[in-house]
């Protein structure tokens, strides 16, 4: 039906967003090529490069070039542009073309950098906005669901092409914050937007939403983030509980199957077990993705002790024997953030790779969060889970001094992604002590 031979109908005329929604099925076509092996599909791939530069095409490629930013792009969609993206990424797989490649790169950069939100979203009212300009209120429509997913998405797929840490980094931000934010914890009902200042509004009836399929969806990649081959390597990439079996090449040159089964309470408290099963006693590596956020990184094995750096991959090699067992120890500290342009004279409180909110649900003595500020110079948190309700999903809370009104109180904090539970106002954004 669609094609730039006589007679076809134009792609970028089918669907909404200057070609950004219809040329988005560039992904499913790169797929059903690598299934079938079948040309058509390839070539009709190469069609949609062709339509994204026509007059009436978004012109993801070369404006990407030339400008070097998103909003720059068809109409700064950002779920519909992300999708366009997948299909790139996998493109570029196929073809080894590295203009593809450096396409991927600039827009990532443009979007970490300048257009990301702390919690790992973007987006208002579904669109990229200029630099710096992140609304954070129900109102500003920020973070829609089927952004946060395929922004996942975009980072997974350039992790596995570069293995480069970094997009690590931003599964593990977006995961432990605006992904889980998304979904409420008790229902199950998500939000289209989530915001970080106000009542999450959670509904388990959206209509025709597209959100309502994405979060779960993104929900469900979890298990292909915890752990993989890095360069044929068997590598812990998250910090969660769970087991794995995969086969290996050790030292010598042999395959084994090895299994891995990880103990964690993780992000509560920063100890792990790792038990460690190979089929037969060989000398192979194992890496551990070493979180950026984190200050102190040890791996410890019969005695001996391995430190890691952050933003890098911790490389245990040794003689592995079954039943090994391998101790991680990683600090999670308390980091204060500046609100930026965006949120002036605001800070927001992370805790390892969670952000922090305020609930009123467990504040009940407190009328707004705008009554609430913060003393950058002294900020102790303290464990306050047992200072939640029964009901309470989730048992991880923070107390800590801040001010009220001008009197130091004591306030009650929990991971962004698990406040808004009773649909209560709940806010990231904290106003700044005057010295």
């Amino acid at each position: 039906t669609f094609g730039d031979d006589a007679g076809k109908l134009d792609l970028m005329k089918s669907g909404h967003h200057v070609g950004l929604a219809s040329g988005s099925i560039l992904e499913p076509m790169v797929d059903l090529y690598r299934y079938t092996g079948d040309a058509k599909y390839l070539n009709f791939c190469k069609y949609i490069f062709r339509a994204w530069e026509q007059e009436n095409g978004p012109k993801i490629m070369s404006n990407l070039e030339k400008f070097g930013d998103v909003t720059k792009v068809g109409n700064a969609k950002a779920y519909e542009m992300l999708s366009c993206m997948l299909g790139i990424a996998k493109f570029y797989k196929l073809t080894g073309e590295e203009s593809y490649y450096r396409v991927l790169r600039t827009a990532w950069t443009n979007i970490q950098s300048n257009k990301l939100y702390l919690t790992g979203t973007t987006s208002s009212f579904e669109h990229f906005k200029e630099d710096h300009i992140l609304p954070a209120a129900n109102d500003d429509h920020m973070g829609e669901g089927c952004v946060t997913t395929t922004w996942i998405q975009f980072n997974y797929q350039l992790f596995t092409i570069s293995a480069d840490s970094k997009y690590m980094e931003e599964m593990e931000r977006s995961v432990y914050n605006h992904l889980f934010a998304a979904e409420n914890p008790v229902t199950g009902c998500v939000s289209y937007y989530t915001a970080l200042q106000g009542a999450k509004p959670h509904k388990c009836d959206q209509g025709f939403s597209c959100c309502l399929s994405s979060i779960p969806r993104g929900i469900s990649m979890v298990p292909d983030m915890v752990w993989g081959k890095v360069n044929g390597v068997f590598s812990v990439l998250m910090y969660e509980s769970g087991e794995a079996i995969d086969s290996i090449r050790a030292a010598d040159g042999s395959s084994i199957k090895v299994a891995v089964k990880s103990e964690s309470k993780f992000p509560f408290e920063g100890k792990l077990k790792y038990t460690i099963n190979p089929s037969s006693a060989k000398h192979f590596a194992i890496n551990f993705r070493v979180p950026g956020w984190c200050t102190s990184f040890t791996a410890s094995v019969n005695g001996k002790i391995y430190k890691g750096v952050a933003g890098n991959f911790l490389s245990v090699k040794r003689k592995w024997k079954p039943a090994d067992v391998i101790i991680i120890n990683l600090n999670i500290p308390t980091q204060i953030v500046s609100g930026g342009s965006s949120n002036p004279k605001q800070i927001a409180i992370k805790r390892g790779p969670q952000v922090l909110a305020i609930d009123l649900a467990l504040n009940p003595y407190l009328t707004a969060i705008s009554t609430v500020s913060c003393d950058t110079n002294h900020l102790i948190l303290m464990d306050a889970k047992d200072l939640l309700p029964i009901q309470w999903s989730w048992k991880q809370a923070y107390s800590t001094e801040l001010k009220v009104n001008g009197l130091v109180e004591k306030i009650i904090l929990v991971p962004f992604a698990e406040a808004g539970q009773y649909a209560t106002e709940i806010g990231v954004w904290i106003n700044e002590s005057k010295k």
